[in-house]
């Protein structure tokens, strides 16, 4: 399928877009990639959706093949709904669909009360829609690990050496069940580690998914979803760490909210059942392209 990319001029720097053609009579669905401080790498998967539309893939500033720069002050969310204007705005997009990955829901959710208008539907993958309640699933996922691991982890956090190797690896098995549970771990998702940018995830976020310290860690939106009027979807995986619990609750707050699980998967379904994944979104961006808002 034919594939454009380049650089659009954001507030703070560049970042790096891919678009894949699909049919130019329907609504191009923008992709909204996890971190913060991730990349859109392993989302490319996503890329099959084009047979029945246009998909766009951006890096946020400060990561993946987007500019780096160095000033603190830019990571925040609401310069990152700054962005996404200014992307859509940059390619014209005059209606469009969303979809966020994780902290991209976060994004989405803020861009949605902020920014509404042309934004036909909207897709919260494993969402984190509130930071307390996010850490409260955290807490009880920990509490499943063995033991040990979980003494390792509140030891460092305790003693402030969360970028000990011991951490890290205590956190390796944390995320072996919650986040993605193939093994061996796919090469994609492997590679995209060289897309990170650890700066802004600590600064925004914290050391690790389970212990939010940084400038989101208040963040609550459970009070605002019910504006959010459009068809939404809330997916998770069974497994995931952004859990079922909390996601069908976010689902029930929001007018024209629906809800799916993915039955053997983590945080990342999109590559842990990947056929099914790609089904469950495609259907239900047709159902929208076919009735709208009903």
């Amino acid at each position: 399928m034919p594939v454009k990319e380049g650089f659009i001029e954001v507030t703070g720097g560049r970042v790096w877009y891919q678009s894949y053609d699909g049919p130019i009579n329907q609504t191009p669905v923008i992709i909204l990639h996890g971190g913060p401080g991730s990349s859109c790498y392993t989302l490319q998967v996503l890329k099959v959706l084009a047979k029945d539309r246009p998909v766009i893939l951006y890096d946020q500033l400060g990561c993946g093949r987007s500019d780096r720069p160095k000033d603190e002050s830019l990571w925040n969310i609401d310069r990152f709904v700054i962005e996404l204007r200014q992307i859509i705005s940059a390619l014209s997009l005059d209606e469009v669909y969303i979809l966020g990955h994780s902290w991209g829901t976060t994004l989405a959710a803020a861009y949605l009360l902020s920014h509404p208008k042309g934004v036909k539907s909207v897709i919260f993958s494993s969402p984190c829609l509130s930071a307390p309640l996010w850490a409260e699933d955290q807490e009880q996922n920990r509490a499943q690990l063995p033991d040990e691991i979980q003494r390792v982890l509140a030891d460092c956090e305790r003693n402030g050496t969360t970028d000990s190797t011991e951490y890290k690896n205590a956190t390796a098995e944390f995320n072996k069940r919650f986040v993605c549970r193939l093994d061996p771990w796919p090469e994609l998702l492997k590679e995209a580690s060289s897309y990170k940018n650890p700066e802004v995830y600590n600064l925004m976020w914290g050391p690790s998914e389970f212990h939010v310290t940084g400038n989101l860690r208040d963040f609550d939106y459970t009070g605002e979803l019910k504006d959010i009027k459009i068809p939404a979807l809330f997916t998770c995986g069974r497994f995931d760490e952004a859990t079922p619990k909390s996601t069908e609750y976010f689902s029930k707050l929001t007018p024209n909210g629906k809800f799916h699980v993915f039955e053997k998967s983590a945080h990342m379904p999109y590559l842990e059942e990947p056929e099914a994944y790609a089904k469950v979104i495609g259907e239900f961006l047709a159902h929208v392209d076919t009735d709208g808002n009903d």
